[in-house]
């Protein structure tokens, strides 16, 4: 039984088989015939990987292009070292060297002809005001100071007579004794011999006087700093255009000291301002003094102005002529920076410096004080927070873009750049 129902079934499926229709047959053999799924995607992928390929190639090539272009720019726009000038407390003084001079120094002339005849100091002696020094024989003036007594005694005389004859005769003249020419001529010869008495005292005291020259005093306190005169020197007063110098003395109880100031700093140049002084033979040692004037002009040759400085000696320690270093106070407002020399750029319109500012280089221009050799000080046209370029070119002009070297420079603080 059951083998003839299997028959039967497989009779029935293979009539059934060509009677399938024909949509049915055209769509198996697309089956049949369609690509298998992962070949599909493998085409998808490699276009995927063509499109990236191009992609990539494309934006290298763009980035090599922006990376030539600024290496270009780079190249073109210089790169700069900048230092910062160091800045500063106010200058608190300045120091200027001077040489010290004698308060009061002279030279001492005799006035008188004659024989020296003693002498009584000597080089360094110290003397007071009204002390002899010396004394001159001048037996010349004594002699006419003896005939010029004498002649003064014969005027007085004569001029005394003179006067007796004069008043007699005008009491005479009133009774008509002696007439009035004869009165006029008495009166008239008194006049004249009253004026020769009066021109012999006059030629006496002025003997006297020549008289009193033989005593050379000290003209006021001091030390005697040379002696050109020796006992029986002939001493021959004014009569040669150089007549001899007899004694040399200085008053050193209170120097003075002249100082030729920079223009720059003639502020500090204040009438009345307290000054120290320092000297290498004293290390470690101040004198004080006082600004005591100025010659309220500057000097065009050296562009100084010249003060004067006045200081107490009353140990004598300072000797005229000393080389001393003067210390003068700064005003509180005189503000400076130091930069390098090498900053510097010297230019037909005068001294530049170049600064670093928003990029782009700018020539300033400046004005120096101090010249310390390796560096200066600049007291106007830099500030401490201005990023001073080091070592600039001199083809360097205001505008030109720059760039700030990484590497820092002595002194400079990287980064920081206005």
């Amino acid at each position: 039984m059951d083998f003839n129902n299997s028959m039967k079934q497989a009779v029935e499926e293979v009539d059934e088989s060509p009677a399938k229709p024909a949509a049915q047959a055209s769509a198996e053999s697309q089956v049949q015939h369609r690509p298998p799924k992962r070949i599909v995607w493998a085409l998808i992928a490699v276009a995927l990987f063509l499109a990236v390929a191009v992609f990539l190639g494309i934006r290298s090539r763009v980035e090599a292009e922006s990376r030539l272009k600024s290496a270009t720019n780079q190249a073109a726009t210089p790169v700069v070292q900048v230092i910062h000038p160091e800045p500063g407390a106010p200058t608190e003084e300045i120091v200027l060297p001077g040489s010290t001079q004698a308060f009061t120094d002279t030279p001492i002339y005799a006035r008188t002809n004659g024989y020296l005849k003693r002498w009584y100091f000597d080089i360094g002696a110290r003397v007071k005001k009204g002390q002899l020094l010396a004394e001159i024989e001048t037996p010349e003036v004594d002699r006419q100071l003896e005939q010029a007594r004498a002649d003064l005694e014969t005027a007085e005389s004569n001029s005394q007579l003179a006067k007796t004859t004069a008043d007699r005769w005008q009491f005479l003249v009133k009774s008509g004794s002696v007439s009035k020419q004869e009165t006029d001529q008495a009166v008239s010869n008194l006049a004249g011999m009253k004026a020769a008495a009066d021109a012999s005292a006059a030629n006496v005291r002025r003997l006297e006087q020549l008289q009193s020259f033989e005593r050379i005093y000290a003209p006021f306190d001091g030390v005697i700093t040379q002696r050109n005169t020796d006992v029986g020197d002939l001493i021959d007063a004014g009569a040669s255009a150089q007549p001899q110098q007899l004694f040399h003395m200085a008053a050193i109880n209170d120097l003075r000291v002249y100082v030729p100031v920079p223009e720059v700093y003639a502020p500090a140049a204040r009438v009345g301002a307290s000054t120290d002084l320092t000297l290498d033979e004293y290390p470690g040692e101040t004198f004080r003094g006082t600004l005591v004037r100025t010659s309220n002009s500057i000097d065009a040759s050296s562009r100084t102005l010249l003060v004067e400085v006045d200081v107490e000696n009353p140990a004598n320690k300072l000797l005229p002529g000393a080389y001393v270093f003067v210390h003068l106070k700064m005003p509180l407002e005189a503000r400076s920076v130091t930069i390098p020399s090498s900053a510097l750029l010297f230019r037909r319109e005068g001294l530049r410096a170049g600064v670093v500012r928003m990029g782009h280089a700018e020539l300033v221009p400046v004005k120096i004080g101090r010249d310390y050799g390796s560096t200066v000080e600049i007291v106007s046209g830099l500030e401490a927070s201005d990023a001073v370029i080091l070592d600039p070119a001199d083809s360097l002009v205001s505008g030109t873009p720059v760039e700030v070297s990484q590497q820092s420079a002595p002194g400079a603080r990287p980064g920081v750049v206005q």
